[in-house]
């Protein structure tokens, strides 16, 4: 293991980061590295002082209630993810817009990737508190627009919408556990915090089963501007009463900030690089792949190339003008930061890829109910969530992660073979299952390490910074991945199904097998039918 101390190493301390509030990682310091969480000794008015200070005056009951807020939080944050990504299949379908569900999944996954350094700077300049305000709004108006949408145009926008405000809820669930977490234990810690996705996901199939085939989708949807809000109102109280209670103690600087200032503390310039850049690069290649033609369109070149000088002017943007950066100098050169950020993404490229279109495929192709190609799609996660748990024990004992990456990553190509073999059309019930096992194992491995290797190479008053840059990695992986299988639905599906149900097929049965499931597939066994199989 000797050979690897050159790659993952600690970063070098910024000068001039007192320290104070010690932690248990004072006492748990080595996880392949030596480093000593810590913040500033003095009150400031950071996010991480602000949590920090919060645990000082509420003491152990309050790090109890910080707990039950977020057990709170991610049972409502589950249920939703698990049913209304489930209902963007049918909306599409209802909309004849089942061809854009990959560009929708792939736009969602691009703003939600972007949004969580804005949403990062935005916790560490005003609070975690106020940050998870926030995001409850974006959820609260997406769920709005989506629900009473009458076009596909409206229902992408409030699902765009909804997208920020995942990011923003994952993404403060996952640094304020971080927060509250030693170093050792925060492996483990990080998916503990997914315990409610063992159980949740094959509850939400019967509820998905249910709605479908009773009050529909909409209202699916509809109920969570209710339930969203009830389940994150525990938790942003106890944070916002807790800082509160830290301000008054003097803990905590009540800074007064200006305009200026407030800009200077959140980069609004490196966010603005940043964000515009992906996005000017993402998008266009996104509606290119998933649209016949795109290609040929001039925009499209125009575009990817301003995107590509944009993200060009991030590094020296960051690091000779701005002074409170969004992504500091040095993580560019840290290979314990930039292998986990590279890592991740490509393990969230082939989920993309492979999951996008898999409910719907598994509803054509092996004739699941609802509920069944729910229980289907959800396995990976489940497993996921399972086998990071147990990766975050086992480097609490071996204090030790570098092999353990290896090994997650040789299962993750280890289940692209069994992949490859089992998840066809003629694939048992059985073999389909075991494919997302397989892949959940690795992805668990995989994505536990990687966000671990990051958070401990910096000091907390970054740990949001390292934490959002892991996820934004993550987020546009899915993308990238959305945009891959968007592309080869929109290239393939139609020649597909000519060449299967015969010349004799007629152009409007083909464009309503494309956009649609809902009431569209002939009876299971029929010729036509077997034809659509063998044609996805």
């Amino acid at each position: 293991m000797a050979g690897w101390s050159g790659i993952f190493r600690p970063s070098r301390r910024p000068e001039n980061v007192p320290t104070s509030f010690t932690t248990d990682d004072e006492k748990h310091n080595t996880i392949d590295v030596t480093i000593h969480e810590s913040s500033a000794a003095f009150p400031d008015a950071t996010g991480a002082s602000k949590i920090q200070a919060a645990e000082a005056v509420s003491g152990r009951k309050g790090r109890y209630l910080l707990y039950a807020g977020l057990a709170m939080m991610m049972v409502i944050y589950e249920l939703d993810n698990s049913t209304v990504g489930t209902y963007r299949n049918f909306a599409t379908s209802d909309f004849d817009a089942l061809a854009e569900l990959a560009t929708l999944n792939t736009a969602a996954s691009i703003i939600s990737a972007i949004s969580k350094p804005p949403i990062a700077k935005i916790s560490d300049v005003l609070g975690r508190g106020e940050a998870y305000v926030f995001a409850v709004t974006c959820y609260v108006v997406s769920y709005i627009l989506c629900a009473s949408s009458k076009t596909f145009s409206t229902y992408a926008g409030g699902y765009v919408l909804y997208s920020i405000g995942q990011a923003g809820t994952s993404f403060l669930n996952a640094t304020i556990v971080s927060d509250l977490s030693s170093m050792r234990w925060r492996g483990f810690a990080y998916n503990i915090l997914y315990l409610p996705f063992l159980v949740i996901p094959w509850v939400s199939a019967f509820i998905v089963q249910s709605v479908v085939d009773g009050i529909g989708w909409r209202w699916g949807i509809g109920m969570f501007a209710i339930l969203m809000p009830f389940g994150a109102g525990f938790i942003i109280t106890t944070l916002l009463v807790f800082q509160q209670r830290a301000k008054r103690s003097g803990l905590v600087l009540n800074e007064q900030l200006n305009l200026h200032g407030f800009f200077s503390r959140i980069d609004l310039g490196g966010l603005f690089i940043l964000s515009a850049g992906f996005a000017l690069v993402l998008i266009p290649i996104t509606l290119a792949a998933t649209s016949a033609g795109r290609w040929k369109t001039p925009w499209v070149d125009a575009l990817i190339a301003v995107g590509v000088v944009i993200l060009a002017c991030l590094y020296p943007y960051e690091k000779y003008v701005a002074r409170h950066p969004v992504v500091p100098v040095r993580y560019f050169r840290n290979l314990s930061i930039l292998l986990p950020v590279v890592l991740v993404c490509i393990d969230n490229i082939s989920f993309g890829a492979t999951h996008t279109y898999l409910y719907v495929w598994s509803e054509v192709s092996h004739n699941f109910s609802p509920r069944n190609a729910q229980f289907l799609y959800y396995t990976n996660g489940v497993m996921q969530a399972l086998v990071g748990m147990g990766t975050g024990l086992l480097m609490y004992r071996l204090r030790s992660y570098k092999w353990i990456f290896v090994i997650g990553a040789v299962v993750r190509m280890v289940g692209y073979g069994v992949m490859v073999r089992l998840r066809t059309n003629e694939s048992s019930v059985a073999e389909l299952f075991i494919v997302q096992l397989v892949q959940g194992i690795g992805s668990g491995i995989i994505e536990t390490v990687g966000i671990v290797a990051a958070q401990i190479t910096v000091s907390h008053a970054e740990l949001a910074q390292v934490t959002s840059l892991v996820l934004l990695a993550a987020y546009l992986g899915n993308g990238i991945g959305s945009a891959i299988a968007g592309g080869i639905y929109s290239g393939q599906l139609r020649q597909q199904l000519r060449l299967h149900l015969g010349s004799g097929v007629s152009e409007s049965t083909v464009d309503r097998l494309y956009n649609s499931i809902s009431g569209t597939l002939p009876t299971w066994g029929s010729a036509e039918r077997t034809a659509i199989d063998r044609a996805v």
